[in-house]
């Protein structure tokens, strides 16, 4: 025991053989559902508490003065924790994740130069909620200007709706190990699929 509390006590020193930088792990629930991402450290110090075990590891290797170990990528806790789901947010962020980033007059997809547009302008008194919020790039935005889309001959590619759902885990896009793939189903699907109707 007093060699895991001291091994513990050492997590912060820890590095990898190569000398690279500590990555992120992601922590999946007793279930296999992916729950969070972790720093690398904090996932070591889970595993010496006995708190969860490696799924996956990486081909890296860290080291102490007394202990070796290969670098988890996926750990599992032992125990199972429940996670209520939250509300989403009204939030131009959340708009162009629901949306995924594509306009939705012209198709035209990029996460740049992305705007919030109102479907009914707030100047004839729509209001700012999920359902008349949608992501528009500039030139549909100016080309709609203070109209209606039936008023500017636009047609909406699909009707707007809260999202019941967004995954707690936010992973950059094309940036996640391979192993998680299979654990993270939701980023392999379209958004459309994402977002619970």
């Amino acid at each position: 025991m007093d060699f895991q509390k001291r091994d513990t006590e050492r997590v912060s020193l820890l590095r990898f053989s190569e000398g690279a930088v500590m990555s992120e792990v992601l922590v999946l629930n007793f279930t296999y559902e992916a729950i969070n991402v972790t720093s690398f450290q904090r996932a070591v110090k889970m595993l010496f508490a006995g708190k969860a075990e490696i799924v996956h590891d990486r081909d890296r290797r860290i080291n102490s003065p007394t202990f070796a170990m290969r670098m988890p990528s996926i750990i599992r806790l032992l125990y199972y924790i429940r996670r209520p789901r939250q509300r989403v947010a009204l939030t131009k962020k959340n708009v162009l994740i629901r949306d995924d980033h594509t306009c939705q007059y012209c198709g035209k997809h990029g996460e740049r130069l992305m705007t919030v547009d109102h479907v009914v302008p707030k100047s004839r008194g729509g209001p700012s909620t999920w359902e008349n919020l949608v992501c528009a790039c500039m030139r549909c935005n100016n080309r709609k200007n203070d109209r209606t889309p039936a008023e500017a001959n636009m047609d909406l590619q699909r009707k707007p709706r809260q999202p019941k759902y967004i995954p707690w885990i936010q992973v950059k896009r094309n940036t996640l190990p391979d192993e998680w793939g299979k654990f993270l189903f939701l980023y392999n699907v379209s958004i459309e699929d994402r977002v619970e109707s």
